[in-house]
């Protein structure tokens, strides 16, 4: 499991702050217009969506379930909205608790040294990739810190919906 800190997460999801399609109906400045993703692709269980939450936690938390590869944003009245995700693959994936350091609209994406090495289509973008519907973080992303310190985890969007419920990345959600 992975607990994201309340105070710092309940600003991340503000209007204008919104992945996917309807980052465009929010903020009609943004410079990329989205299409709605193919939801043929997405096996249904991974649909957002609300359902009941039992645990203990405060409203505004954000929990990774990476088994089950699901995050839930907890909402009052014991109830969360369910959202399938990616997770990482075997090696790569982390657990803890973090907080949103930073979150990001259009997020440049560098890859980490160690992807730049093992991967010939990262190391073009050792010195990063500009935002943009092409770049893996997708339209938005919210960077975890531990103890003041980037974790280099990120929950973010993607531009590849068929990755939702798989564990394929490189750690992040």
């Amino acid at each position: 499991f992975l607990r994201v800190g309340t105070i710092a997460v309940a600003a991340a999801v503000a209007p204008g702050f919104v992945t996917g399609a309807l980052a465009n109906q929010f903020d009609p400045a943004d410079p990329f217009p989205i299409e709605p993703a193919d939801l043929s692709k997405i096996d249904p269980e991974f649909y957002r969506q609300i359902v009941p939450f039992h645990e203990a936690e405060w409203p505004g938390t954000i929990i990774v379930d990476t088994q089950a590869r699901h995050l839930y944003l907890v909402l009052e009245g014991r109830r969360a909205i369910r959202y399938g995700v990616g997770v990482g693959r075997e090696g790569f994936a982390w657990s803890g608790e973090a907080e949103v350091g930073r979150k990001k609209m259009w997020p440049k994406w560098t890859p980490p040294a160690d992807m730049v090495a093992r991967d010939a289509e990262a190391a073009k973008w050792a010195n990063g990739m500009p935002g943009g519907p092409a770049n893996p973080l997708g339209a938005r992303a919210l960077y975890l810190f531990q103890n003041g310190n980037d974790t280099l985890y990120r929950i973010h969007g993607t531009n590849e919906p068929m990755s939702i419920g798989k564990r394929a990345s490189s750690g992040c959600i």
